[in-house]
């Protein structure tokens, strides 16, 4: 990977009163803050060290610009289809702050000597700066590296030791910087495209969380109807409790106020076993709601809702229970070693298939173009 030192833009915390409502905002209110006065430039290029640190663990990783022909080359490898209507959204949103405003989120297989660099000058650097997020206690640490010396040392470790990376989030923000680098450096446009605006965190300090499905509609199927068409497909076990999914292959479902434990029965498993990998969201996508509740687009179709995994099950059971025409569920989560499988072969999963921790956010560090 080729990194690119970069000039931050950062916020001016002088004028920051509440800082989850300022970066809640700043997503559509960015070129109204920077006009006045909320965010800094600083003077000289350089890469960061990145920290973010939740109730439940610590997260490290590098925060840097890429060179754009990585992307072109197939080296930042994508899992997921862009959609044409989104990266409009996207284009706008770019073309009206000058700026990327949240980083891609990266990840890579792990090297020891870049997790050794990171310690190193976590011990030995000044923090840049730190921010507390009070709503969901977070803290987010910034540690700036600016000598020219230390900067070459880890553009040659990314250069020799990363190969290729994973996009976690932020397929549409890749696409879209594409695009504009492609057309405006055909108009002679002054501001750079060339780069993204990423941030690296090895694959130990990348968590990956199920992201869960409640449908609004049982599309006038009966549930004796719908339950027997599912016993063609399960092994079909009523819970006492709800449980999270324990292994690969079990969905928990929530329907008509009762928990169920499905498994695959081998015939349908047998059906996809030349498949380089097999995703319960696409055998759910397929078997059940497209063949059994008639949704033939999952990106499209409005009857389903998803749940990001942090939430917990019992956000599906709550949202499930408040009508009998309602049907949840929960899925295992991806494994890593899966999404990089897919991304390597060039296949792409269902959408909301995953949901990474650590969450980038908005304007904590800005690239501007």
């Amino acid at each position: 990977m080729k990194l690119k030192a970069f000039q931050a833009v950062y916020p001016n915390f002088d004028l920051v009163a509440s800082t989850d409502s300022f970066f809640g905002s700043v997503k559509y209110e960015y070129p109204k803050y920077k006009d006045s006065g909320f965010f800094n430039k600083t003077p000289s290029e350089a890469i960061y060290i990145y920290e973010i640190k939740t109730k439940q663990r610590r997260y490290r990783g590098i925060l840097s610009c890429v060179d754009i022909e990585d992307y072109k080359a197939g080296k930042i490898k994508k899992h997921e289809n862009t959609l044409a209507s989104k990266e409009q959204q996207q284009v706008q949103l770019m073309i009206a702050r000058n700026a990327m405003v949240k980083p891609i989120l990266l990840t890579y297989p792990s090297v020891k000597a870049i997790d050794k660099f990171i310690d190193d000058n976590i011990k030995s650097q000044k923090i840049f700066y730190k921010t507390v997020f009070e709503e969901e206690k977070q803290t987010h640490k910034f540690w700036q590296i600016s000598d020219g010396q230390k900067i070459e040392q880890l553009k040659k470790l990314f250069t020799d030791k990363v190969l290729f990376s994973y996009i976690a989030d932020g397929h549409h923000r890749c696409s879209t910087t594409n695009l504009l680098h492609e057309r405006m450096t055909k108009k002679g446009d002054p501001r750079d495209f060339g780069s993204l605006f990423c941030a690296f965190f090895p694959a130990h300090e990348l968590e990956i969380h199920d992201y869960n499905r409640v449908i609004q509609s049982m599309n006038e199927i009966s549930p004796t109807m719908f339950m027997a068409k599912l016993s063609k497909l399960f092994d079909i076990e009523p819970l006492e409790k709800p449980i999270k999914p324990r292994v690969k292959n079990e969905i928990i479902m929530f329907f008509m106020k009762e928990c169920y434990a499905l498994k695959w029965k081998l015939s349908v498993l047998e059906e996809y076993k030349d498949e380089t990998v097999l995703l319960d969201a696409n055998l759910l996508d397929q078997k059940v709601l497209n063949e059994i509740l008639g949704i033939k687009d999952v990106k499209t179709d409005t009857r389903i809702k998803y749940v990001e995994g942090p939430k917990g099950i019992d956000q599906v059971r709550l949202r499930t229970a408040k009508s009998e025409d309602r049907v949840g569920f929960c899925l295992y989560p991806v494994r890593l070693e899966d999404l990089m499988k897919i991304a390597d072969s060039g296949m792409v999963m269902p959408p909301k298939s995953t949901w990474f921790e650590p969450r980038m956010r908005n304007g904590l560090m800005v690239q501007e173009f």
